[in-house]
């Protein structure tokens, strides 16, 4: 990640450098992490289902376990949970690295790992939901996160992949070795914090506790029909995504690192539109800001799976799609923060994460059938066209966005 993204203004304060730095570094961990995973599966097999079961199993707990962590970090600081998920990501990180190092494990373990870490993942993310609007001013949250999800696209997306690939093609084992290490860096970052969140007692069961955020999301059109958004988008990203590693070698003609490389090229346009989020929603507002995202990003990924046949048109078109995904995540994420009340933020951004983000494996389940079926460029259009539909069949709701 640049200088220009890390130094936050002042006015934003230290908690929010530490929360800001925290990220960048364990981002870029997870950037290797996420390219170095299917590389390392590609030496065991090259049957897309099977690739594609990587991302299954790393993002089912958003669909099992969202709900529960939910009410979990409502009754909890935020500031320790986060520390001790992302101790626990360390060190299942660096137990892969091990055996990696050892020539040990399969495809099983493979699984195994990416369920684990996401597991932790759900906690540390929810909890994260809660922290930014107690360290940033209601006024400022289109500011800071913009630039966390310029953090984001910069470390994980942009410098990650192609570092993941590079230490790969060094030593298979090294890139998660340097996942673990930023892992742990990042919780140090983040105990340091003082600020604390509000805590919901657990005056009632875990059920009911549940129960709340679930109503609470449902009761309110614009976030419900948001969430339902962008589990539809996640869920096609997904299907497309799964089986890049084998687009990009297949279709591409890319190798280990060519491959990390057109992954962090796909992040530029994420860099840029985090960057100038705020200023877009300030100009134009949200609803007119996420509306073009909705209709523009599919259309670029139709564009991919119908033309793009080389590393410079497949860039373009991802610019485009990154571009709008910056500009959603800032905009809606900022609505959310902003509206849910502080003692339920947690079990509400659980439910919208859990429709969000537990559509991820089915999409990538999604993915590896219709790559195997109709083969690797058709995984776009089927996904550009999921991404319309809910687009046009939202657009009433959005109307309520003032």
């Amino acid at each position: 990640m640049t200088s220009t993204i890390t130094a936050a203004p002042p006015r934003l304060g230290r908690d929010w450098r530490l929360l800001l730095s925290a990220g960048t570094v364990s981002m870029l961990g997870d950037g290797a992490f996420l390219a170095a995973l299917p590389l390392l599966a590609a030496t065991m097999t090259a049957d897309p289902g099977l690739i594609a079961g990587i991302t299954v199993w790393g993002s089912l707990p958003w669909l099992l376990a969202a709900l529960p962590m939910g009410v979990y970090a409502d009754r909890h600081d935020a500031r320790r949970t986060m520390t001790g998920a992302q101790l626990v990501q360390a060190a299942l990180v660096a137990a892969l690295a091990a055996m990696v190092t050892a020539g040990s494990g399969g495809m099983v373990l493979v699984y195994a790992v990416a369920f684990a870490v996401g597991l932790a993942e759900t906690l540390a993310h929810i909890s994260l939901q809660k922290l930014v609007p107690a360290i940033v001013p209601p006024a400022q949250l289109e500011l800071a996160n913009g630039r966390q999800h310029a953090a984001l696209f910069s470390s994980k997306q942009f410098l990650g992949p192609p570092l993941g690939a590079l230490l790969f093609a060094v030593a298979v084992a090294l890139p998660f070795w340097v996942d673990a290490l930023t892992f742990l860096a990042s919780a140090v970052l983040v105990w340091r914090i003082r600020a604390t969140t509000r805590v919901s007692r657990p005056a009632v069961s875990l059920r009911a506790g549940i129960g709340e955020g679930v109503r609470w999301l449902a009761g309110n059109r614009l976030l419900r029909t948001l969430a339902l958004l962008s589990g539809v988008a996640n869920l096609a990203n997904f299907l497309a995504m799964a089986t890049f590693v084998l687009f990009a070698k297949q279709v591409l003609g890319l190798g280990d690192v060519g491959y990390g490389v057109v992954l962090g090229l796909m992040a530029v346009g994420g860099i840029s539109g985090a960057l100038v989020s705020g200023r877009v929603v300030g100009l134009v507002g949200g609803r007119r800001t996420v509306t073009f995202t909705l209709f523009a990003t599919p259309l670029a990924m139709l564009a991919i799976g119908l033309v793009a046949r080389d590393v410079a048109t497949v860039a373009a078109l991802a610019f485009v799609t990154s571009f709008g995904a910056a500009l959603w995540n800032v905009a809606a994420g900022s609505l959310r923060q902003r509206t849910v009340p502080g003692d339920l933020l947690g079990r509400v951004s659980s439910v919208g994460m859990m429709v969000t983000w537990g559509a991820q494996p089915l999409g990538a389940y999604l993915g590896g059938l219709t790559a195997t079926w109709w083969g690797l460029s058709a995984v776009w259009v089927v996904a550009a066209v999921l991404r319309l539909t809910a687009a046009t069949a939202a657009l009433p709701a959005l109307r309520e966005w003032r």
